[in-house]
């Protein structure tokens, strides 16, 4: 029999905190040295959040209610940008996202590239994009919507096929073990898996898109954001903030929307 000592547990010992106080002390000095890089003051902070709340009287104290009615067709050309920008762009989605793939394709050669691919436009903002744009096809609603296309596409091409790598791989395995082509285990185990994602990663790439839209004006791509450049440069701010309005009201309704259906498809 053994003696009563052998059973009893030993009592684990408290880890060391000296890896969570470095790590806050870590995190302290980083955040003060971006501070000191980017001459952040307090001072300034408190200064310029009173000028900003004399900027906020001028622009919603009261806005230009009669202004608002001239902002319906300019929203509406923001609004069909965004539609016609988000359809065809996560329609080249696609096949970037198949590619992508490297659960569907296993070339990791191919999915490597457009990996890097989607990296490459990804990190490229949909202003400098519409800024292109508007310099080769010249002002106007057109260089906005080839703006948004792009963007559209290399984002829900990433959430694409990081959706088809996280499926259920049973259906896969099991078209593979009858030699299924890999059209079939597209069509038969992928895309059934996935497609409400997509839709729901169309529709968020939408409201996106929405407020992406209301600011491209300013490089002559259309829509709401003409006004926006005009009434601002000739320190019209109760007309800016009729605008501000307008898009707010705009851009709530259409996110309403959206959510009750990506609630729906999820």
């Amino acid at each position: 029999m053994r003696p009563p000592h052998e059973f009893s547990q030993k009592i684990p010992q408290k880890p060391s905190d000296i890896k969570r106080y470095l790590s806050i002390l870590l995190f302290i000095l980083l955040i003060y040295s971006a501070g000191k890089f980017t001459r952040f003051s307090v001072r300034d902070l408190i200064e310029g959040m009173n000028e900003g709340a004399g900027f906020l009287k001028e622009l919603f104290f009261p806005p230009d209610w009669a202004y608002m009615r001239r902002l319906i067709d300019p929203m509406k050309e923001t609004i069909q940008i965004s539609i016609v920008g988000t359809f065809f762009g996560s329609i080249f989605a696609i096949p970037l996202a198949i590619l992508s793939a490297r659960n569907f394709l296993q070339k990791p050669l191919i999915t490597g590239f457009f990996r890097n691919f989607l990296g490459l436009f990804r990190t490229i903002p949909s202003l400098v994009f519409a800024a292109l744009f508007a310099s080769v096809f010249g002002l106007g609603s057109f260089p906005g919507m080839m703006a948004l296309v792009v963007f559209t596409s290399g984002l829900v091409a990433k959430l694409g096929f990081e959706a088809i790598e996280s499926i259920d791989p049973g259906p896969v395995e099991a078209l593979e073990s009858c030699g299924a082509s890999k059209l079939s285990i597209l069509r038969y185990a992928i895309i059934p898996q996935i497609l409400p994602q997509y839709l729901s990663f169309v529709l968020y790439s939408f409201e996106i898109n929405i407020r992406a839209s209301a600011v491209l004006g300013y490089v002559g791509a259309g829509g709401i954001a003409n006004y926006y450049n005009r009434t601002l440069s000739f320190l019209q701010y109760d007309r800016a903030g009729s605008i501000v309005i307008l898009t707010f009201v705009v851009v709530m309704a259409l996110d309403l929307v959206s959510s009750r259906i990506r609630e729906r498809l999820l």
